[in-house]
């Protein structure tokens, strides 16, 4: 879930790239809920490659991980009145993946508890891949509240969080602000940029 600490600095390649297959994502099922059943087939392109990285990474063959994933968009036709927010398409589809995943991987007995317990100390740390899906669609999210945003409060919050200790004379040079004004208005912008993500589902 996005806090407003999260708030990115810069805006890497790879994010932009993660950020317009999500916000994609989430325009095509807007529309598939609208009534416009070709939106599912885009859905469908868009996410199918991210759910087969989820299953597979669980340890399921290839036949195994193909039903899973197809079980899957089946959960979503059944359950697409459940997600509150489009944007949190993306994350719904990766975890209901792999809690299904888990649970064929249990019923062949491919894995178990005690093994778990076994190799995860003698294991490096990992972050799972719905795990990385999860945090580009909260950074997705993140980018277009802060787009919704005035100029100066878009412009503000990017160089203030560009930097663990802001420099004020220079944000003041840059944007022509007093600095005895920057800390209220950096404030006032971070309580509109909360309130954007309130209202998208987004905020904690």
């Amino acid at each position: 879930m996005t806090t407003v600490s999260e708030l990115p600095g810069t805006q890497q390649g790879a994010d932009v790239e993660s950020g317009a297959r999500w916000s994609a994502s989430a325009a095509a099922f807007v529309a598939w809920r609208d009534g416009d059943e070709a939106a599912l087939e885009e859905l469908v392109r868009a996410l199918s490659p991210v759910l087969w990285q989820v299953v597979r990474a669980t340890g399921l063959d290839r036949a195994q991980a193909e039903d899973v994933v197809q079980s899957t968009w089946l959960a979503l036709v059944k359950g697409a009145d459940s997600i509150s927010t489009p944007q949190a398409v993306a994350g719904w589809l990766c975890t209901t993946a792999r809690r299904e995943a888990w649970r064929v991987s249990k019923k062949d007995k491919r894995e178990t508890a005690t093994e778990d317990e076994t190799l995860a100390p003698a294991l490096p740390h990992a972050d799972s891949p719905e795990h990385a899906v999860v945090l580009a669609d909260d950074h997705a999210l993140l980018l277009a509240c802060l787009e919704r945003l005035n100029d100066r409060c878009r412009r503000l919050l990017r160089i203030v969080a560009a930097g663990a200790r802001p420099d004020y004379q220079e944000i003041s040079r840059t944007l022509g602000m007093p600095v005895g004004s920057i800390g209220p208005t950096r404030a006032r912008c971070l309580d509109k940029l909360r309130d954007e993500l309130v209202l998208a589902g987004g905020a904690r």
